[in-house]
């Protein structure tokens, strides 16, 4: 099978993509994935509860619906939507060619790619945390600080560096107190955002702290985390409303390693205010080449970008082959 265009992804910024190439008559082909990565398909939003900054939504919406409504949507303008994986991807000849997991002998080709595979937030694997994601425990304190379960309770950050720093300050307009763990005996943020963090009245970080395990009520939601020093090994139960992972993401770039351009942290590099990656026809979006904002509406923007520099691409792709013929 033969694509005018192929997004790979199925979060907001992949469907923000299809939605404008199928109203541009595109006929984009989406491959959403089959627990891809582990995730299902929706991307990171399904493993949320509401979500209340994303506009439009003045009573907030449920992650999962969110999604839903963004597939109905892609789906209504005519992308076709395959639940299937995108295992194989060459972008050394064109059309490119790929393969899929339930199909891994079938060869497909595109004119152009849209990469919005996303990344993950690195887990801790404590014990009680896969009962209490999303229910005490979240990997976003932009998303999540302000929802009503983790308002004028205690806090709890796992981190060292600059974004720990940043989401404990953060977590100081809604927590009654913040409390920052880090194994080691110093912090790794940078002077300033260190600084910020240690004279903030309502933080307090320990040193040489790790979490061991996350505990709940009978309402379903964390109450309790286990914290062990680890120089003496004496553990202590804590009282703890919500726990926040900043210990970094893991960007989906399997796919396209040493065929696209990536920085020190393996996101894809796109160029400054754009999202065009080293090889002309491959656009990325999405967390998969942002590791600043990672919001699901600046997600949606990049798709939207990848739509319209994939159209134009096309386009012009188009006239060139129409010169060709011309000049023969």
């Amino acid at each position: 099978m033969h694509s005018k265009v192929v997004i790979i992804g199925s979060g907001p910024a992949a469907h923000t993509a299809a939605v404008y190439l199928a109203r541009a008559e595109l006929k984009p082909v989406l491959y959403e994935g089959f627990m891809a990565n582990g995730t299902a398909a929706g991307g990171q939003l399904t493993t949320t509860t509401d979500v209340e900054n994303f506009p439009g939504f003045p009573k907030g919406i449920m992650g999962q619906e969110l999604m839903d409504n963004m597939r109905a949507q892609s789906e209504r303008f005519g992308t076709e939507i395959v639940t299937d994986t995108v295992t194989t991807l060459d972008l050394s000849s064109r059309p490119f060619k790929y393969s899929t997991e339930f199909a891994p002998t079938e060869s497909h080709t595109a004119d152009a790619v849209i990469v919005a595979t996303g990344a993950s937030a690195r887990r801790m694997n404590l014990v009680g945390e896969d009962k209490y994601w999303q229910n005490g425990i979240s990997a976003c304190a932009v998303c999540d600080g302000a929802v009503p379960i983790f308002r004028n309770k205690p806090l709890y950050v796992i981190g060292g560096g600059d974004s720990a720093a940043e989401e404990a300050t953060f977590l100081t307009k809604y927590a009654s107190h913040v409390t920052v763990l880090v194994r080691r005996d110093q912090l790794r943020a940078s002077r300033t955002m260190a600084n910020r963090l240690l004279a903030h009245p309502k933080t307090t970080v320990r040193f040489n702290t790790v979490a061991t395990e996350v505990r709940g009520g009978e309402d379903g939601l964390m109450s309790h985390l286990v914290v062990k020093d680890t120089q003496t090994g004496q553990e202590e139960v804590v009282e703890a409303n919500g726990l926040f992972y900043a210990i970094g993401h893991d960007p989906a770039t399997a796919l396209v390693k040493g065929q696209l351009k990536m920085d020190e942290e393996n996101y894809i590099v796109t160029e400054p205010g754009t999202t065009l990656t080293s090889v002309a026809g491959v656009f990325a979006a999405g967390d998969v080449q942002d590791k600043r904002y990672r919001q699901a509406i600046t997600s949606a923007g990049t798709g939207c970008m990848a739509a319209l520099e994939a159209e134009k691409y096309l386009a012009d792709r188009e006239m060139d082959v129409r010169d060709d013929d011309r000049e023969s």
